[in-house]
This record gives C-alpha cells, structure tokens and sequence, in this order.
C-alpha cells in the first residue's frame, strides 16, 4: 500500500525545510497579506472605539526579562499610555531595584516594585505584559471594551506581533480563544494578559513571586486550568502587543513546575511543545467499532496492525458485516471470531448508512469508551490507544481524534476547523508529517470543534446523551461533525491528540461521490449542517477569523 515509504519520507522532511508545503505562501506574500489586515483591524477598532464612552481604569504589571534596554523600552512605552493607572515590575531582585531606581532618578512614570502591593492594586484592571512588549496605541482602550461587565472576575488576552527595530509589525500570531490544551502543551497565551476581580488578582500575585521568570504568565494560565478555576476566559482578536524580543522560553522545562497537579509531562513532538499525559486509577474497556462490506485486506491490515501494534490492552473490536458478499472476505471474518477472543463479528443486513450502523454496533458495544475506527486505517504508534483513552477519561473532554497521515504520511487529519468551503475542513491538510503547524498546533495535542470518525474515541455515556450520530439527515457525511459539535452543547471540549498517529487509505472500499445521486445526497448533507450549525460555521472559536477559510493552512486571510 505504501510503496517506496522511505522515499515520501525524504520527500516529505525536503518540504518542510523548503516551506514549498500546499499552499503556504512564501515570507513576502504573506507579510504583504498582514499589512493588509493591519489596515483592516485599525478600521474596525476605530468603528468599535467609537462607541466606547467610559475607558476603565488598568494597572500594568510588567515581568522584567534583564535585558535592560528592552525592559526600560516597555516601561516607557506603558507609561505613555496607562493614564491614571499605576505601573508595576516583578523580577529578580537587583532587576526591579534598578529599574525603580531608574525611573525615579529620571523623573519618569513612577514605577513600583509588585511586592510592595497597595489596595489600590487590587481595586482596577491589571494588564500584564513581557519586558520587550510594546503596546498597540489603542490596547488599553481595546480591553477596556471588551472587558465583561456583569463578570466579577475575568481573564482576557489579546493576539500578537513582533515589531523589529525600524517600527515594522510582522509575525502575526492569531490565537483561537481559550483553548486549555494548547495552553498546556505549548503556553501560547504569554503576555498581553488582562485579569480582573480582587481575589484572582492576589491569585496572580502570590503566583508572580513564586514564579518570576519570564514564562510566568504562561505558566499561570496553565495554572488557572489545571486547578479548575471558574474565571471566564476572553480573547480579543486583535494584535495589541507587539513583540520585540523573539519569546525564550524551554516550555516543556517550565511546565514541570506544575507537575504537583495528577499529569505527566514530556517533551513532545518538537522542542517547542509538551505532552501531557494524564493520571487515571482506571483502564476502561475500549469497544472500538470497525463497519465494513468485504474490503478483506482493508480490514486485516487495519486489525492486524491493532493486535499486533496496540499497547494498550483492555480493548474489544466490534466488527460491524454490511452485506459482505465476497467469499474470501466472509471466510476471514469468520475467522477472527474464532481465533480472538476480543473480536466480535455484527451483521447488518441494510442498505449503508454509517451513522445507522454504528448507532446498531454502540447497542451492543461492553465498553466504556466508544472508539469509531475506519475499517482503512492502519496504526503507526503504539501508544495511540493509551493517549488517546486518556484524554477521553478527562471530564470536560468530549470527542477525541487522532493525527492521520495518507500513505505518502503527509497530513490527513490533524482537526476540524468549521468554515472551509462553506462546511468544515481539515486542519493543516496535506502538511508534511514532520512539521510543526501553525502555533506548533500539528504536533501539539490541542483543541478543535470537530474531529473526524475515522478515528475518534468518546465516552459511551456522551454518545448516549446527545443520541448518537444522525442517521436520518447524514446517512454518509458530516455525520462525525454534527456529533462532535453536539458533544459541544454537553459542555465539553473536543481535542485533537497529536501523539496518536494512523495511517488513513482515505475512503478506499467505499468509493468518492461521483454519480449524481452520491452528489445529490452530499449536497443535501451540506446544507443539513449549514442551516443546523450557522453559527459555529461563521464563527469557529477554535480557529481565528484572521485567518483563510480559502485554504486549510492557516493564512492570513486576504
């Protein structure tokens, strides 16, 4: 099936180091797209500022990094633009005695060391940012808008840019909102940071003196999740903080900090992102459900590579027979039953219909946790199961998929993001295997809205409550998609498991859609989740609307 792996691998590792991957522009056509939307966000915050009457009050913490030019750079930049609130730096010791020093002998805006906290402190907003920070003329005017009103107590973080030293604004880092996973596994939100309410920002306080390095708020906001903090958490989709010292920080490293809460962590799939493996007293039974009509070698190299692969063991396979009428395949799956006792042969004897006959096999699934498994996927990691189980153990997780390769092992699948091509598309698709993705989310276990069902595990209790997969509307497509965005409204989170890698023969023994009745039947499913899920489909929070819904790379829209 894979002929010549060891030369698409080159082929792929080539692609990385060119950048010729699909469709991604090249570093000027993409600069050329965000001094575009620069033009395009500064006319939507001035429409917005518009209507703002009443600009609150924000304090500025600043984490001093010791580079003296970039911290005093910021303390200048926030003095001009704080107004009435007060400025504030934490950091080593001799670092905030010289820069408090500094700015009182110079006449400056006074600054004060953190540990010398007044009430006043905890009375207003508090903006936190990174030595080498500079803020965005309108910043503090932007978080005061979007700041909620009615919430006691709040977090909410904007995007980001780098400025070099001629004033110039590049490397737009578009953040989807608060996505915990991806907060763990690579600390994306990192400065540019607004908390509001007296209790968690005594909270953050504590935290900062215990904490004085530069990852301090990202490390905090992995804090705030992990000790399951009620605070709301808010995104502003706007560069506000530019950046002019490129962020240092080992995450994996720091993150061990936090290792008193029930995870492991470990480097994960590039220097620049954690895994994190989550501490369970179970193992829970996994009923993973394979539907197929013959496809014999389909299916005994999907099965074959479970068995002999798989780590984790306490799994059975449901093997759901849609009208198999091939000899040699009936004979096979007869045979399976016979020689493993964890395999169980289902009949189906009506016409396909996928959510139909996985909604028949969940009936009679012993497991826990459900896993919908594509009967032409083939394993490539043997601890896919584990990751993957462990995540779905979580409580506020719901729908769990893996990373997906074609046998070429460019990207199949790494998430769903709603919006591309008017439904949903995959994440980073056709990407080589060996690269990072945007914000490292190819190689970091993160959250998406969706994830596909060629591999995807949930609780048997979630799939209970939201009544399954649709077998009236989506007989055949974007079922998986109405189930994970249904798994949504339940409260939990979908995630996409990085680790847990597959090979995908993409619809092999189904077919592709090519006469006009499959046609007519994919474009009636279409517009079923257009019209059921607008809303998320004009707006995915996992995503950033900065970005293309043309193409499945994450660019800059244009």
């Amino acid at each position: 099936m894979r002929q010549q792996l060891w030369l698409h691998n080159l082929y792929s590792k080539s692609l990385q180091k060119s950048g010729l991957f699909y469709g991604f522009p090249p570093p000027h056509k993409l600069q050329k797209l965000y001094v575009k939307n620069i033009a395009e966000q500064h006319r939507h915050m001035a429409s917005q500022l518009k209507l703002v009457t009443n600009q609150r009050k924000i304090n500025c913490l600043i984490v001093l990094t010791g580079q003296r030019d970039a911290d005093v750079q910021t303390i200048r930049n926030v003095s001009l633009l704080v107004g009435e609130g007060k400025l504030f730096v934490t950091g080593k010791d001799v670092l905030v005695r010289q820069c408090c020093e500094k700015a009182s002998l110079s006449n400056e805006h006074h600054v004060y060391d953190i540990k010398q906290q007044s009430e006043e402190l905890y009375s207003s907003a508090l903006l936190v940012l990174r030595g080498g920070d500079l803020l965005h003329p309108q910043a503090l005017a932007m978080f005061s808008s979007k700041m909620p009103i009615l919430t006691a107590e709040s977090v909410t973080y904007c995007d980001v840019d780098s400025m070099d030293k001629s004033g110039k604004r590049h490397l737009a880092e578009f953040y989807p909102d608060w996505n915990p996973d991806l907060q763990l596994s690579t600390g994306y939100v990192k400065t540019g940071i607004v908390i509001e309410g007296e209790q968690i920002i005594r909270r953050l306080l504590c935290f900062a003196q215990q904490h004085n390095q530069t990852s301090m708020m990202a490390l905090w906001m992995s804090e705030l999740y992990l000790s399951k903090s009620s605070v709301e958490v808010n995104h502003i989709e706007y560069c506000l903080v530019h950046q002019t010292l490129a962020p240092v920080m080992q995450w994996t490293r720091e993150l061990v900090k936090l290792s008193h809460h029930p995870i492991n962590i470990s480097i994960g799939g590039s220097t620049q992102n954690a895994k994190i493996s989550w501490k369970h007293a179970s193992t829970p039974l996994v009923s993973l459900i394979i539907p197929t009509k013959n496809a014999k070698l389909l299916v005994q190299t999907c099965i074959d590579s479970i068995v002999s692969k798989t780590t984790y063991a306490h799994y059975e396979i449901l093997l759901i027979d849609n009208n198999s009428d091939d000899p040699e395949a009936l004979e096979y799956f007869e045979s399976l039953q016979k020689s493993q006792s964890n395999i169980r042969v289902l009949r189906y004897p009506y016409l396909f219909n996928y959510s139909a006959i996985n909604n028949f096999a969940v009936k009679h699934a012993k497991g826990e946790i459900i896993g919908l498994i594509n009967n032409d996927v083939e394993v490539i990691s043997p601890n896919w199961l584990g990751d993957m189980v462990g995540h779905t153990q979580r409580e506020d997780i719901g729908c769990v998929g893996a990373k997906l390769l074609y046998p070429d092992t460019r990207i199949q699948h790494a998430g769903v993001v709603m919006g591309f091509g008017g439904g949903a598309g995959h994440a980073h698709k056709y990407f080589p295997r060996y690269h990072s993705g945007y914000l490292h989310r190819l190689v970091a276990t993160n959250n998406f809205s969706a994830v596909t069902a060629a591999c995807l595990l949930v609780k048997k209790s979630d799939y209970e409550l939201v009544n399954g997969l649709n077998e009236n509307d989506l007989t055949v497509a974007f079922n998986d998609i109405d189930f994970c965005l249904k798994i949504l409204t339940l409260g939990r989170r979908n995630l996409y498991c990085a680790e847990a890698e597959l090979f995908h023969h993409e619809s092999v023994s189904r077919g592709t859609d090519d006469t006009l009745e499959k046609r007519q039947r994919f474009e009636n499913e279409l517009c079923y989740l257009q019209n059921t899920w607008a809303d998320i489909i004009d707006s995915d929070s996992a995503y950033n609307s900065n970005l293309t819904l043309r193409f499945e790379n994450f660019s800059i829209r244009e």
